[in-house]
């Protein structure tokens, strides 16, 4: 499967072949439909006009979609995908966001353990095996966020190796970081941001991240 929303996540369209059906699940021959990864979640949208309920990726980094009940598809039909852009826009932004803060953190907080992450549409987060109170840490984080969001510097984003579909992010002058996950093309498309503590338990600490529109 070509997972063209690595080479192009603004693609918001895209004709596709079905390679194999089982019931309401099936495969594409490429796609730009991002399925859950690395706390991202997954996008929204279409195959054939049939909604996707379900996008997973598998051990065989296939990605197995699971429409609504009533198509018809077989395999060696060709089929419309179409993705909700306005929600992808958002995970791409929060996403780039949160890896901004991760490695502000790993920086200049001497790489703390990262407990999780999750991407939604509302919020970021960032779970730290973490002493005391994140957030006196948050003045920084901001300012040095924001500060390169501001300076809207280009983002490249490429493989490290096609075969085991390994990815990279790239930002000169801050960090060249490993992620899967649908990249913006300029820092500046984030816009600014703001960050919230959440207390999850002792010794543990969640950094929300929010855009301001």
């Amino acid at each position: 499967m070509e997972k063209i929303f690595w080479t192009d996540p603004y693609q918001t369209e895209l004709i596709a072949t079905v390679t194999s059906v089982n019931g309401n699940v099936l495969t594409l021959d490429k796609t730009i439909f991002y399925a859950f990864a690395g706390g991202q979640e997954s996008d929204r949208g279409v195959i054939h006009g049939f909604k996707v309920l379900k996008a997973e990726k598998k051990y065989d980094k296939e990605i197995y979609y699971t429409l609504e009940d009533g198509h018809d598809l077989k395999p060696g039909d060709e089929v419309i995908i179409e993705i909700d852009w306005s929600r992808r826009y958002r995970l791409m932004r929060l996403h780039f966001a949160a890896e901004i803060i991760l490695e502000l953190v790993y920086q200049y907080f001497n790489r703390p353990e990262k407990l999780g992450a999750h991407i939604a549409e509302d919020k970021a987060r960032l779970d730290f095996a973490w002493e005391g109170s994140i957030s006196r840490i948050f003045p920084l984080l901001e300012h040095k966020a924001n500060e390169l969001i501001a300076a809207d510097i280009p983002v490249k984003s490429e493989f490290c190796d096609v075969d085991d579909e390994r990815r990279y992010w790239e930002i000169d002058g801050f960090g060249t970081v490993s992620c899967g996950g649908t990249h913006i093309r300029r820092t500046g498309e984030i816009g600014p941001i703001t960050l919230k503590r959440n207390n999850i338990g002792k010794g543990k600490e969640r950094i929300e991240i929010y855009l301001s529109q």
